[in-house]
């Protein structure tokens, strides 16, 4: 079955996170007022073929825990597209 599916990859919370600040200043510089933080993160679309569901979410989970996304300070969640 064909799957699509979509991996956020965000920096945890107490993390730094030197684009957000940049793109935040930047808003900022151009006259939007009122943002008061900005988090920079990276989108993966994943078209997968697997047995399920189950089994494509597995397999995207394990490629977000060994390259998609680094552990010690990012955080990723997997969310399924519609097809």
């Amino acid at each position: 079955m064909k799957v699509k599916l979509r991996v956020t990859v965000m920096k945890k919370p107490g993390v730094l996170d030197p684009e957000g600040k940049a793109i935040g200043r930047a808003l900022a510089h151009l006259g939007f007022a009122g943002v008061e933080e900005v988090r920079a993160g990276k989108v993966i679309e994943l078209d997968l073929d697997a047995e399920s569901e189950a089994a494509a979410e597995a397999a995207a989970r394990e490629m977000a825990e060994r390259l998609l996304a680094n552990g010690v300070i990012e955080r990723f969640r997997i969310e399924r597209l519609a097809a």
